[in-house]
Protein backbone atom coordinates (compact mmCIF):
# COMPACT_ATOMS: atom_id res chain seq x y z
CA UNK A 1 0.00 0.00 0.00
CA UNK A 2 1.64 3.52 -1.12
CA UNK A 3 -0.78 5.61 1.02
CA UNK A 4 -3.87 6.87 2.20
CA UNK A 5 -5.64 7.80 -1.16
CA UNK A 6 -9.03 9.04 -1.58
CA UNK A 7 -9.33 6.33 -4.32
CA UNK A 8 -9.36 3.86 -1.62
CA UNK A 9 -12.33 0.73 -1.51
CA UNK A 10 -13.79 0.37 1.73
CA UNK A 11 -11.86 -2.70 1.99
CA UNK A 12 -8.24 -1.53 1.24
CA UNK A 13 -5.93 -2.14 4.52
CA UNK A 14 -3.92 0.41 5.89
CA UNK A 15 -1.10 0.08 8.11
CA UNK A 16 -0.87 0.51 11.99
CA UNK A 17 1.92 3.61 11.49
CA UNK A 18 0.06 5.35 9.36
CA UNK A 19 -2.73 5.32 10.94
CA UNK A 20 -1.84 6.79 13.97
CA UNK A 21 0.50 9.61 12.04
CA UNK A 22 -3.28 10.29 10.89
CA UNK A 23 -5.01 10.85 13.76
CA UNK A 24 -1.88 11.95 15.59
CA UNK A 25 -2.02 9.40 18.47
CA UNK A 26 0.88 6.84 19.00
CA UNK A 27 0.96 3.27 18.44
CA UNK A 28 0.19 2.61 21.97
CA UNK A 29 -3.23 4.31 22.03
CA UNK A 30 -4.09 2.26 19.26
CA UNK A 31 -3.64 -1.03 20.80
CA UNK A 32 -5.76 -0.03 23.51
CA UNK A 33 -8.52 0.94 20.76
CA UNK A 34 -7.94 -2.93 19.85
CA UNK A 35 -8.49 -3.85 23.29
CA UNK A 36 -11.25 -1.93 23.94
CA UNK A 37 -13.26 -2.27 20.60
CA UNK A 38 -12.64 0.62 18.86
CA UNK A 39 -11.08 0.15 16.46
CA UNK A 40 -11.11 -3.74 14.81
CA UNK A 41 -7.61 -4.61 13.95
CA UNK A 42 -6.87 -6.76 10.47
CA UNK A 43 -4.08 -9.02 11.33
CA UNK A 44 -0.75 -8.87 8.42
CA UNK A 45 0.37 -12.65 8.08
CA UNK A 46 3.52 -12.32 7.16
CA UNK A 47 4.47 -8.70 9.28
CA UNK A 48 2.91 -8.66 12.39
CA UNK A 49 1.75 -5.73 12.20
CA UNK A 50 -1.93 -4.52 12.94
CA UNK A 51 -3.69 -3.12 9.94
CA UNK A 52 -7.54 -1.76 9.52
CA UNK A 53 -9.85 -1.65 7.20
CA UNK A 54 -10.11 1.55 5.46
CA UNK A 55 -14.22 1.68 5.83
CA UNK A 56 -13.13 1.31 9.58
CA UNK A 57 -11.07 4.23 10.14
CA UNK A 58 -14.11 6.31 8.37
CA UNK A 59 -15.70 7.05 11.48
CA UNK A 60 -12.93 9.67 12.55
CA UNK A 61 -13.36 13.16 10.92
CA UNK A 62 -9.43 13.50 9.50
CA UNK A 63 -10.23 10.30 7.69
CA UNK A 64 -13.25 11.97 6.30
CA UNK A 65 -11.15 15.56 5.91
CA UNK A 66 -8.60 14.05 3.27
CA UNK A 67 -11.31 11.53 1.29
CA UNK A 68 -12.82 15.24 0.41
CA UNK A 69 -10.06 16.54 -0.52
CA UNK A 70 -10.51 19.79 -2.73
CA UNK A 71 -7.09 19.99 -3.33
CA UNK A 72 -7.29 20.47 -7.49
CA UNK A 73 -9.66 23.46 -7.15
CA UNK A 74 -6.66 25.03 -3.99
CA UNK A 75 -4.55 24.80 -6.43
CA UNK A 76 -6.26 26.35 -9.73
CA UNK A 77 -6.85 29.67 -7.62
CA UNK A 78 -4.81 32.32 -9.60
CA UNK A 79 -4.11 35.74 -8.26
CA UNK A 80 -5.95 38.44 -9.91
CA UNK A 81 -3.24 40.56 -10.29
CA UNK A 82 0.30 39.95 -9.20
CA UNK A 83 0.33 39.95 -5.90
CA UNK A 84 4.24 41.48 -4.07
CA UNK A 85 5.75 40.27 -0.85
CA UNK A 86 8.46 40.84 1.56
CA UNK A 87 10.01 37.17 2.84
CA UNK A 88 12.52 37.39 6.36
CA UNK A 89 14.14 34.68 7.46
CA UNK A 90 13.94 33.83 3.70
CA UNK A 91 17.07 30.80 4.49
CA UNK A 92 17.23 28.11 1.42
CA UNK A 93 13.80 29.48 0.04
CA UNK A 94 11.40 26.85 0.47
CA UNK A 95 8.66 28.85 1.87
CA UNK A 96 9.60 31.79 -0.76
CA UNK A 97 9.36 29.14 -3.71
CA UNK A 98 5.97 27.86 -2.25
CA UNK A 99 4.58 31.07 -2.25
CA UNK A 100 5.81 31.88 -5.76
CA UNK A 101 4.58 28.82 -6.89
CA UNK A 102 1.09 29.88 -5.84
CA UNK A 103 1.44 33.40 -7.39
CA UNK A 104 3.25 35.93 -5.05
CA UNK A 105 6.01 37.90 -6.41
CA UNK A 106 8.62 38.58 -4.10
CA UNK A 107 10.11 42.36 -4.02
CA UNK A 108 12.75 41.73 -1.17
CA UNK A 109 14.14 38.70 0.61
CA UNK A 110 16.30 38.78 3.32
CA UNK A 111 18.35 36.13 5.00
CA UNK A 112 21.65 36.37 7.70
CA UNK A 113 23.54 33.29 6.50
CA UNK A 114 25.82 33.50 3.36
CA UNK A 115 25.36 29.84 2.10
CA UNK A 116 21.69 30.47 2.23
CA UNK A 117 21.80 33.78 0.34
CA UNK A 118 24.24 32.12 -2.34
CA UNK A 119 21.36 29.39 -2.85
CA UNK A 120 18.61 31.87 -3.11
CA UNK A 121 20.60 34.26 -5.73
CA UNK A 122 21.73 30.83 -7.76
CA UNK A 123 18.29 29.23 -7.89
CA UNK A 124 16.60 33.23 -8.70
CA UNK A 125 19.16 35.38 -10.05
CA UNK A 126 16.09 38.18 -10.30
CA UNK A 127 15.11 38.06 -6.57
CA UNK A 128 16.03 40.80 -4.71
CA UNK A 129 18.37 39.50 -2.28
CA UNK A 130 19.20 41.77 0.74
CA UNK A 131 22.07 39.49 3.02
CA UNK A 132 22.77 40.69 6.62
CA UNK A 133 21.19 41.29 9.69
CA UNK A 134 17.46 41.96 9.81
CA UNK A 135 18.24 44.86 12.24
CA UNK A 136 19.67 46.66 9.32
CA UNK A 137 16.99 46.58 7.07
CA UNK A 138 14.66 49.53 6.68
CA UNK A 139 11.41 48.71 5.49
CA UNK A 140 9.95 52.05 5.06
CA UNK A 141 10.26 51.83 1.40
CA UNK A 142 8.08 49.14 1.06
CA UNK A 143 4.99 50.45 2.83
CA UNK A 144 2.08 49.45 1.00
CA UNK A 145 3.22 46.01 0.54
CA UNK A 146 0.55 43.35 -0.04
CA UNK A 147 1.98 40.40 1.70
CA UNK A 148 5.13 39.73 3.86
CA UNK A 149 6.14 36.53 5.70
CA UNK A 150 8.87 34.51 7.64
CA UNK A 151 9.73 32.22 9.47
CA UNK A 152 11.29 34.22 12.91
CA UNK A 153 13.46 32.27 15.24
CA UNK A 154 11.83 31.83 18.81
CA UNK A 155 13.10 32.98 21.69
CA UNK A 156 11.92 33.80 25.03
CA UNK A 157 10.68 37.38 25.57
CA UNK A 158 11.40 38.74 29.03
CA UNK A 159 8.13 38.66 30.88
CA UNK A 160 8.11 40.76 33.90
CA UNK A 161 4.21 41.42 33.96
CA UNK A 162 4.90 44.54 32.31
CA UNK A 163 2.60 44.03 29.36
CA UNK A 164 4.39 46.43 27.37
CA UNK A 165 3.30 44.57 23.86
CA UNK A 166 5.52 45.82 21.38
CA UNK A 167 8.71 47.24 23.82
CA UNK A 168 8.59 43.69 25.59
CA UNK A 169 9.99 41.98 22.43
CA UNK A 170 12.82 44.12 22.37
CA UNK A 171 16.19 42.56 21.52
CA UNK A 172 14.22 39.62 19.89
CA UNK A 173 13.66 38.49 16.12
CA UNK A 174 10.19 38.95 16.47
CA UNK A 175 10.65 42.31 17.03
CA UNK A 176 12.35 42.60 14.30
CA UNK A 177 9.17 40.97 12.49
CA UNK A 178 6.95 43.34 13.98
CA UNK A 179 8.92 46.22 13.09
CA UNK A 180 8.53 45.15 9.71
CA UNK A 181 4.92 44.64 9.42
CA UNK A 182 4.60 48.41 11.33
CA UNK A 183 6.89 50.02 8.49
CA UNK A 184 5.44 48.10 5.90
CA UNK A 185 1.63 47.89 6.91
CA UNK A 186 0.64 44.91 4.34
CA UNK A 187 -2.58 43.84 3.60
CA UNK A 188 -1.65 40.13 5.36
CA UNK A 189 1.06 38.69 6.80
CA UNK A 190 1.89 35.12 7.77
CA UNK A 191 4.01 34.55 10.41
CA UNK A 192 5.08 30.88 10.83
CA UNK A 193 6.99 28.45 13.75
CA UNK A 194 7.68 25.56 15.50
CA UNK A 195 4.67 24.30 16.80
CA UNK A 196 6.12 24.44 20.18
CA UNK A 197 5.65 28.13 20.25
CA UNK A 198 2.31 27.30 21.81
CA UNK A 199 3.18 25.91 24.60
CA UNK A 200 6.85 28.23 24.45
CA UNK A 201 7.59 29.58 28.40
CA UNK A 202 4.69 28.85 29.11
CA UNK A 203 2.45 30.57 26.86
CA UNK A 204 3.66 33.71 27.50
CA UNK A 205 5.42 33.97 24.15
CA UNK A 206 2.27 33.47 22.08
CA UNK A 207 0.25 35.45 24.06
CA UNK A 208 2.96 38.59 23.83
CA UNK A 209 3.16 38.05 19.98
CA UNK A 210 -0.83 37.99 20.21
CA UNK A 211 -0.97 41.51 22.12
CA UNK A 212 1.94 42.82 19.61
CA UNK A 213 0.01 41.76 16.67
CA UNK A 214 -3.20 43.61 18.09
CA UNK A 215 -0.88 46.42 18.75
CA UNK A 216 0.64 47.09 15.51
CA UNK A 217 -3.36 46.77 14.18
CA UNK A 218 -3.88 43.61 12.70
CA UNK A 219 -6.82 41.06 13.00
CA UNK A 220 -4.69 37.12 14.31
CA UNK A 221 -6.73 34.50 12.75
CA UNK A 222 -6.79 31.54 15.26
CA UNK A 223 -3.33 30.23 14.97
CA UNK A 224 -3.06 26.09 13.61
CA UNK A 225 -0.77 23.58 13.23
CA UNK A 226 -0.39 22.45 10.09
CA UNK A 227 0.70 18.51 9.51
CA UNK A 228 3.12 18.59 5.97
CA UNK A 229 2.22 15.39 5.30
CA UNK A 230 -1.17 16.45 4.45
CA UNK A 231 0.01 18.35 2.43
CA UNK A 232 1.64 16.51 -0.30
CA UNK A 233 5.02 16.74 1.61
CA UNK A 234 5.99 12.79 2.45
CA UNK A 235 7.56 14.11 6.43
CA UNK A 236 5.69 14.28 9.31
CA UNK A 237 6.83 18.01 10.25
CA UNK A 238 4.26 20.33 11.54
CA UNK A 239 4.05 23.84 11.85
CA UNK A 240 1.85 26.26 13.05
CA UNK A 241 0.91 29.36 10.91
CA UNK A 242 -0.18 32.57 12.17
CA UNK A 243 -2.27 34.52 9.58
CA UNK A 244 -2.83 38.19 10.20
CA UNK A 245 -5.15 40.98 8.37
CA UNK A 246 -5.43 44.84 8.99
CA UNK A 247 -7.93 46.03 10.84
CA UNK A 248 -9.37 47.67 8.20
CA UNK A 249 -9.93 44.63 5.86
CA UNK A 250 -10.60 42.75 8.65
CA UNK A 251 -14.40 42.03 7.42
CA UNK A 252 -13.09 39.61 5.50
CA UNK A 253 -11.28 37.10 7.53
CA UNK A 254 -14.49 35.27 7.52
CA UNK A 255 -13.43 34.28 3.88
CA UNK A 256 -10.15 32.94 4.57
CA UNK A 257 -10.15 29.41 4.68
CA UNK A 258 -6.79 26.94 5.82
CA UNK A 259 -5.70 25.10 3.04
CA UNK A 260 -7.61 21.59 1.58
CA UNK A 261 -5.70 18.71 1.84
CA UNK A 262 -3.96 16.79 -0.84
CA UNK A 263 -5.79 13.73 -0.22
CA UNK A 264 -3.03 11.14 -0.29
CA UNK A 265 -0.54 10.82 2.56
CA UNK A 266 2.72 10.37 0.62
CA UNK A 267 5.67 8.09 2.03
CA UNK A 268 9.24 7.96 1.60
CA UNK A 269 8.97 5.77 -1.13
CA UNK A 270 7.54 8.40 -3.06
CA UNK A 271 10.32 10.79 -2.45
CA UNK A 272 12.97 8.92 -3.10
CA UNK A 273 11.73 6.57 -6.30
CA UNK A 274 9.85 7.72 -9.62
CA UNK A 275 6.25 8.91 -8.27
CA UNK A 276 3.95 11.18 -8.97
CA UNK A 277 6.15 13.58 -6.61
CA UNK A 278 9.22 13.63 -9.05
CA UNK A 279 9.24 11.97 -12.99
CA UNK A 280 12.78 9.77 -12.16
CA UNK A 281 14.50 7.98 -8.50
CA UNK A 282 16.37 10.45 -6.53
CA UNK A 283 19.65 11.77 -8.41
CA UNK A 284 23.32 10.93 -7.06
CA UNK A 285 24.44 13.24 -4.48
CA UNK A 286 27.12 13.72 -1.48
CA UNK A 287 26.10 12.74 1.55
CA UNK A 288 27.67 12.04 5.40
CA UNK A 289 29.13 8.92 6.74
CA UNK A 290 28.73 6.34 9.81
CA UNK A 291 31.43 5.66 11.45
CA UNK A 292 32.22 2.05 11.27
CA UNK A 293 30.93 0.46 14.21
CA UNK A 294 27.43 2.64 14.70
CA UNK A 295 27.38 0.93 10.62
CA UNK A 296 27.78 -2.61 12.42
CA UNK A 297 25.02 -1.74 14.87
CA UNK A 298 22.51 -0.06 12.22
CA UNK A 299 22.24 -2.90 9.92
CA UNK A 300 20.72 -4.73 12.48
CA UNK A 301 17.64 -1.71 12.87
CA UNK A 302 15.26 -2.71 10.89
CA UNK A 303 13.18 -0.55 8.23
CA UNK A 304 10.93 1.88 10.43
CA UNK A 305 12.33 0.57 13.39
CA UNK A 306 15.03 2.38 16.26
CA UNK A 307 17.39 1.27 19.36
CA UNK A 308 14.52 -0.87 20.83
CA UNK A 309 14.38 -3.40 17.88
CA UNK A 310 18.17 -3.62 18.87
CA UNK A 311 19.17 -6.97 20.65
CA UNK A 312 19.52 -5.91 24.05
CA UNK A 313 23.47 -6.65 24.78
CA UNK A 314 23.30 -3.79 21.51
CA UNK A 315 21.03 -1.81 23.16
CA UNK A 316 23.28 -1.14 26.55
CA UNK A 317 26.20 -0.19 23.94
CA UNK A 318 24.75 2.50 21.88
CA UNK A 319 22.95 3.90 24.17
CA UNK A 320 25.13 3.88 27.01
CA UNK A 321 23.81 5.60 30.38
CA UNK A 322 20.55 7.12 28.89
CA UNK A 323 19.71 3.14 28.55
CA UNK A 324 18.37 3.36 31.82
CA UNK A 325 16.90 7.16 31.59
CA UNK A 326 13.29 7.29 30.64
CA UNK A 327 11.46 8.53 27.56
CA UNK A 328 11.03 6.48 24.28
CA UNK A 329 14.20 8.01 22.45
CA UNK A 330 12.13 7.26 19.10
CA UNK A 331 14.97 9.33 17.07
CA UNK A 332 17.93 7.36 17.86
CA UNK A 333 19.09 4.68 15.80
CA UNK A 334 16.35 5.63 13.86
CA UNK A 335 15.91 3.76 10.14
CA UNK A 336 13.34 5.06 8.27
CA UNK A 337 10.23 2.83 5.79
CA UNK A 338 9.38 3.28 2.41
CA UNK A 339 6.11 2.39 3.16
CA UNK A 340 5.94 5.83 5.97
CA UNK A 341 6.46 9.53 5.79
CA UNK A 342 9.47 10.44 6.96
CA UNK A 343 10.16 11.75 10.13
CA UNK A 344 10.48 15.22 10.40
CA UNK A 345 14.11 16.26 9.04
CA UNK A 346 16.53 18.13 10.93
CA UNK A 347 19.87 20.01 10.58
CA UNK A 348 22.08 16.95 10.58
CA UNK A 349 21.09 13.47 9.78
CA UNK A 350 24.07 11.54 11.36
CA UNK A 351 23.50 12.65 14.93
CA UNK A 352 22.69 10.04 17.61
CA UNK A 353 19.58 11.85 18.85
CA UNK A 354 18.23 12.80 15.14
CA UNK A 355 19.25 10.18 12.90
CA UNK A 356 17.54 9.65 9.68
CA UNK A 357 18.93 6.28 8.29
CA UNK A 358 17.65 5.82 4.64
CA UNK A 359 14.87 2.49 4.79
CA UNK A 360 17.34 -0.19 3.10
CA UNK A 361 21.19 1.49 2.84
CA UNK A 362 22.89 1.75 6.01
CA UNK A 363 23.62 5.39 5.59
CA UNK A 364 22.61 9.19 6.27
CA UNK A 365 19.99 10.44 3.83
CA UNK A 366 21.79 12.06 0.77
CA UNK A 367 21.58 15.97 0.18
CA UNK A 368 19.20 15.46 -2.48
CA UNK A 369 17.07 13.03 -0.78
CA UNK A 370 16.96 15.44 2.00
CA UNK A 371 15.59 17.79 -0.31
CA UNK A 372 13.17 15.44 -1.80
CA UNK A 373 11.51 15.20 1.27
CA UNK A 374 11.30 18.50 1.86
CA UNK A 375 10.03 18.50 -1.49
CA UNK A 376 12.44 20.97 -3.15
CA UNK A 377 12.87 20.38 -6.54
CA UNK A 378 15.86 18.61 -8.20
CA UNK A 379 16.79 21.53 -10.00
CA UNK A 380 17.53 23.45 -6.87
CA UNK A 381 20.72 23.61 -6.24
CA UNK A 382 22.17 24.17 -2.48
CA UNK A 383 25.40 26.10 -2.06
CA UNK A 384 28.39 25.81 1.08
CA UNK A 385 29.58 22.49 2.44
CA UNK A 386 27.45 20.06 2.70
CA UNK A 387 26.76 20.04 6.55
CA UNK A 388 26.01 23.12 5.79
CA UNK A 389 23.57 21.89 2.86
CA UNK A 390 21.83 19.76 5.54
CA UNK A 391 21.15 22.52 7.74
CA UNK A 392 19.67 24.72 5.13
CA UNK A 393 17.03 21.84 4.06
CA UNK A 394 16.36 20.86 7.29
CA UNK A 395 15.55 24.53 8.43
CA UNK A 396 13.59 25.01 5.80
CA UNK A 397 9.02 24.69 5.14
CA UNK A 398 8.50 22.24 3.07
CA UNK A 399 8.07 24.10 -0.90
CA UNK A 400 4.50 21.97 -1.26
CA UNK A 401 2.99 22.92 2.82
CA UNK A 402 4.57 26.19 1.60
CA UNK A 403 2.07 26.15 -2.10
CA UNK A 404 -0.83 25.00 -0.06
CA UNK A 405 -0.78 27.65 2.32
CA UNK A 406 -0.03 29.98 -0.59
CA UNK A 407 -2.58 29.12 -2.46
CA UNK A 408 -5.09 30.15 0.92
CA UNK A 409 -3.76 33.43 0.81
CA UNK A 410 -3.77 34.26 -2.73
CA UNK A 411 -7.75 33.61 -2.63
CA UNK A 412 -7.92 35.92 0.47
CA UNK A 413 -6.03 38.78 -1.25
CA UNK A 414 -8.46 38.09 -4.00
CA UNK A 415 -11.13 38.54 -1.76
CA UNK A 416 -9.64 42.12 -1.04
CA UNK A 417 -8.88 42.92 -3.70
CA UNK A 418 -12.04 42.66 -5.58
CA UNK A 419 -13.65 44.41 -2.78
CA UNK A 420 -11.65 47.66 -3.65
CA UNK A 421 -12.74 47.10 -6.85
Amino acid sequence: MKGLTILMSDNTYVNASLVADILSISKRTLSSWEKNGKLKPVKNNTKGASQYRYKDLKKFEVINWLSESSWDKQTNIQPIRPFSSIELFAGAGGLALGLEQAGFKAELLNELDKNACQTLRFNRPDWNIVEGSITAVDFKRFKGIDFLSGGFPCQAFSYAGNKLGFEDTRGTLFFEFARAVKETQPKVFLAENVKGLLSHNNGHTLETIKEVISELGYHLIDPKVLKAMFYKVPQKRERLMLVGIRNDLKDVADGFHWPSPYGKVLTVKDALKKSELYSCDVPISEGQKYPLRKEEILKKVPAGGYWRDLPDDLQREYMQKSYYLGGGKTGVARRLSWAEPSLTLTCAPAQKQTERCHPEETRPLTVREYARIQTFPDDWSFSGSSTNQYKQIGNAVPVNLAFAMGKSLISLLNIIERKSL
